[in-house]
């Protein structure tokens, strides 16, 4: 009888043997990322560059836009200031941690159910036995999973205790890859989580810069609307000294009053945007509206000197293609895990303890007691769910794969837009500018005549609206270019690089 269990024993770890050595056989296809043949170099770039779109040049120690903090090439210490509170206040930077958090936990979660499981369940149970209705004694011989049962070691009358303390363990190996393919899943999704929290921060930042630079471009219309209600008041007294003195006419004054007061209600209602722009800077960095203030800035900002680089860097910098690549491998990983299905599973579980009536005998070695033992198991016959679930992520891989190339295909494009933009607006700007300066000369020849009484007052007043239309046109154009500039770097992929994303065993995968 010894030499019986002895050889089930052997058995048992003769398996369990030939399961390790077979763990390292996975099924399912290996994952090849898909070429994406990207254009040689950005059309917009074929001739001149605009302004600001240099090729990148290798970095500086000092260099201002440093890892992380590519808003530092605006050369803007209030919007520094603000990005960096955005990074640490944001509420949906923290929502999208607390996802990427939640990814890491279920790949540990995964990669748990590749280790044993060991089980305990003491206990100490008072029985009193009937002394009539008879029957056959009861049993006290362990049951199937290894514990002991909880009835006590003999039939009669009155009242008994039973000691148990009983451990049990069972052990699933991965002998087709299953569970590591769906450790590699979780960590997939994972590193993709990773990239979404890339994606969402640096979204956030460029809208930030966005808000910031509309709001300077309010400030900037504020100013200019204040000179011209300045010079419409003065050009307003001089009118009304000429009326007083009997050159000029009562409808030149209330020509001139009517200039005044509409000009003051646009300044006034500049105050509208001006003021939305900073309640969205203050949610933004996580703050109540209704103590966040920004003071009036007039500085004249300037776009930085972007680095564009050539367009197959631009696969390694932005997030967004880096997660829709993680979802591609996700997708590969579960069609190895359907694919597992169609293999059988084996289960080793052992079971052992202690088992007494008394409490002192309860750990001595008679009152041991043990079992172990595989079981195998395998579908036969299913209908078909099988092959279905392979063809359902198959198919879904197929997609991940649309989705990385339209991902890709993206980015080209919103970097071609925003160089577009640059490269329009640039030249758009200049003409402006050109505009801008005839405006005021025409100004000047308009007052000069006036104050001649060769021209009546109305055609001052055309004069003055044609410069304040065109200066507004400037600042707008000046606005847009700085917008432009701040989502062209979006685009880019700002300072981030496919280097950030967190390897695979950091989010707690599989280390082969």
């Amino acid at each position: 009888m010894r030499q019986f269990q002895l050889g089930r024993i052997v058995l048992a770890a003769l398996v369990a043997e030939a399961a390790i050595t077979a763990a390292g056989c996975s099924v399912g296809p290996k994952y090849v990322r898909p070429d994406v043949q990207p254009p040689p170099t950005y059309k917009e770039l074929d001739g001149d560059p605009p302004a600001g779109t240099e090729e990148w040049k290798p970095a500086q120690p000092s260099d201002a836009a440093g890892r992380g903090q590519w808003w530092a090439i605006f050369n803007d210490p209030t919007l520094n200031t603000l990005e960096e509170q955005l990074n640490t206040g944001n509420e949906s930077i923290a929502a999208a941690m607390s996802s990427f958090m939640a990814a890491r936990a279920l790949t540990r979660q995964a990669r748990a159910q590749l280790f044993p499981t060991v089980t305990t369940n003491p206990s100490i149970t008072a029985t009193r036995q009937p002394s009539i209705g008879g029957g056959s004694p009861l049993s006290s011989t362990p049951s199937s999973s290894g514990s002991p049962s909880s009835a006590p070691p003999f039939s009669g009358s009155g009242t008994f205790e039973q000691y148990v303390l009983p451990f049990d363990a069972s052990w699933a190996p991965d002998l087709w890859g299953r569970l590591n393919n769906t450790v590699r899943a979780n960590a997939y999704a994972a590193q993709a989580s990773a990239g979404d929290l890339a994606t969402v921060r640096l979204t956030l930042q460029a809208e930030l810069a966005v808000d910031y630079y509309e709001l300077r471009s309010q400030d900037g219309l504020k100013r200019l609307f204040e000179e011209s209600v300045a010079a419409y008041r003065d050009s307003l007294d001089i009118t009304r000294a000429q009326f007083r003195a009997g050159i000029a006419s009562d409808e030149a004054v209330a020509q001139a009053e009517t200039q005044l007061e509409a000009t003051e209600a646009q300044d006034t209602n500049l105050e509208i945007a001006r003021a939305q722009f900073e309640h969205a800077i203050a949610v933004l960095l996580g703050r109540s509206a209704s103590t966040f203030s920004l003071p009036a800035e007039t500085t004249v900002v300037t776009p930085p000197a972007i680095p564009v680089g050539l367009p197959a860097q631009l696969l390694e910098r932005r997030p967004d293609v880096a997660a829709a690549e993680r979802r591609m491998a996700q997708a590969n990983a579960q069609i190895g895990i359907a694919t597992a299905a169609f293999f059988p599973n084996v289960i080793l579980t052992a079971g052992a303890g202690f088992q007494s009536t008394s409490f002192l005998d309860w750990l001595t070695w008679p009152s041991r007691f043990w079992s172990v033992g595989p079981a195998l198991a395998q579908t036969f016959f299913d209908a078909g769910l099988r092959r279905a679930t392979v063809e359902q992520y198959q198919a879904s891989f197929d997609q991940a794969v649309a989705s990385y190339r339209g991902t890709v295909l993206t980015a080209f494009q919103q970097v071609e837009d925003n160089l577009a933009a640059l490269r329009i607006l640039a030249r758009e700007i200049r003409q402006q500018d050109t505009a801008v300066e005839s405006a005021a000369r025409n100004l000047r020849l308009a007052m000069s005549r006036y104050r001649a009484g060769i021209d009546p007052y109305l055609n001052v007043i055309t004069a003055q609206t044609t410069l304040l239309t065109n200066q507004q046109t400037a600042v707008t154009l000046r606005r847009q270019q700085m917008t432009a500039s701040v989502q062209l770097v979006e685009a880019l992929g700002g300072s981030w690089s496919v280097s950030d994303l967190p390897s695979a065993t950091h989010v707690g995968g599989p280390v082969r």
